[in-house]
């Protein structure tokens, strides 16, 4: 009995899933345009925003994101990684965007790539924000 369940286990944990594979994919084939708005969490207005993105390299089941967003009338670079296993996006802002209420030293962090999420400041004073994008281009 004792056999039987050991060989379930090992033929349950197999897995099946390439990341490598999907992160080469993923740079092929992830849309180069995005666009949506910002919503800060506090009182605030949603802002327009648009994401183009100019390189997308795989290192591994990581895909290593550049490219520039424009939030509002701001314009900054960004540069990030998305992780072909899980889809965690974690996106830095390069440029002074602090008149967009993105303070230097936070992040865009999201469990669904770009789709849906959110603004992690680095201070606790700023509660962060909302980002929702959706894709518009493919090139």
């Amino acid at each position: 009995m004792v056999r039987s369940q050991l060989q379930a286990v090992q033929t349950d944990t197999v897995e099946q899933f390439d990341p490598v594979a999907r992160a080469k994919a993923l740079a092929k084939d992830l849309p180069r345009r995005w666009s949506g708005t910002y919503l800060p969490k506090t009182a605030g207005t949603a802002q327009s925003v648009r994401l183009d993105l100019a390189s997308l390299t795989p290192v591994g089941q990581m895909l290593v994101i550049k490219g520039t967003m424009t939030i509002g009338s701001l314009t900054s670079p960004v540069q990030g990684n998305i992780n072909a296993k899980s889809d965690q996006l974690d996106l830095l802002l390069l440029g002074d965007t602090a008149a967009a209420g993105l303070e230097p030293g936070g992040v865009f962090q999201g469990l669904q790539t770009f789709q849906l999420s959110d603004w992690e400041s680095p201070r606790l004073t700023n509660t962060g924000g909302k980002l929702q994008l959706t894709a518009t281009a493919r090139r």
